[in-house]
């Protein structure tokens, strides 16, 4: 049974790695090459838990006990020794991949199990790094962000696992309240991003074509397709809908959409311009510095809202 967690890497993904598995009621070790990345995380972890607790989503005391289990380090041989289930959420670079793999691999338990939280990096090539005994006991654990609250993970089963091993996980995640999807193939973005990037594509075209205004795209997603989305699956809505109006729709249409296989212009124009997002000020909309606490702390209780929600349907 899995029981001790380690996440190396104390950053967007791992942090909220960490506080998912530590919420859970299990112990976790969280590493990070700098102590004052590991200081942030906690200070990060519990502001999200308070802002759970705001929302009746877990009792006042989940935020201590929680955070009581995560033991930080900047070692890495502490981080893994004694740990049963290990994920990396490092950058997405294959050879600090390696790196990192190999060094686990040497520091690890022989029966102990390392997971990767890429989604564009391939299960094989990382896997180049290891040794042929602990290819056995490597997957892809691709979550979401932020992952304390998006459901889903993604589980690679691509052949290099016995079922047994992998059902051991998957009843991990379980435990811990997530949504698991299955992988049987080693494909880019695994599932759930090239679902999203089929959504962006589109998007960014009508943005591009001058179709309707940001705002007003967003709202007929919103309110239309992830309107039914958030409950209901493509292919379900598809069946209901009548798989023959599908086909007819899908010829009248799909020749006027974008195919585009790359990034659209844009996308381009605004990085080139400095217009990120959020962590410029600007991207579509605009965010004045003043503001982006409150947008971030409103954008995460929309998020608990809707796990208050899902839990109906899972």
């Amino acid at each position: 049974m899995i029981a001790k967690i380690g996440v190396i890497g104390a950053g967007t993904m791992g942090h909220g790695i960490a506080e998912t598995f530590a919420l859970a009621g299990l112990d976790v070790k969280l590493y990070d090459v700098d102590d004052a990345a590991l200081a942030r995380a906690r200070v990060l972890i519990g502001d999200e838990l308070r802002l759970l607790v705001e929302e009746d989503y877990v009792a006042p005391a989940a935020v201590g006990e929680a955070l009581a289990r995560i033991v930080t380090t900047t070692d890495l041989a502490e981080a893994v020794a004694d740990r049963d289930y290990v994920i990396e959420a490092a950058p997405e670079k294959i050879e600090l991949k390696h790196d990192l793999l190999r060094r686990l691999d040497a520091l690890m338990a022989p029966e102990a199990i390392i997971a990767s939280n890429t989604s564009s990096l391939p299960l094989e090539a990382m896997a180049e790094a290891l040794t042929p005994e602990r290819k056995a006991r490597f997957m892809v654990c691709h979550w979401y962000n932020p992952g304390h609250l998006m459901p889903i993970v993604e589980l690679s089963f691509f052949g290099n696992m016995s079922a047994e091993l992998y059902g051991e996980v998957e009843a991990l995640y379980r435990k811990i309240g997530k949504q698991t999807v299955k992988v049987l193939k080693d494909v880019p973005g695994l599932v759930a991003n090239r679902i999203q990037q089929g959504v962006a594509r589109e998007v960014f075209s009508l943005i591009e074509r001058g179709v309707a205004e940001p705002a007003d795209i967003d709202r007929a997603l919103k309110f239309g397709p992830a309107f039914r989305y958030a409950t209901t699956g493509q292919l379900e809505v598809a069946d209901f809908g009548g798989l023959d109006i599908w086909c007819v729709v899908g010829d009248n249409l799909l020749k006027d959409m974008d195919n585009s296989k790359e990034a659209n212009p844009v996308l381009r124009t605004a990085v080139k311009e400095g217009r990120l997002g959020v962590k410029s000020g600007e991207g579509f909309f605009s965010y004045p510095p003043d503001t982006v606490a409150e947008k971030r702390r409103q954008f995460m209780r929309r998020l608990v809202h809707q796990l208050k929600a899902s839990s109906f349907y899972a």
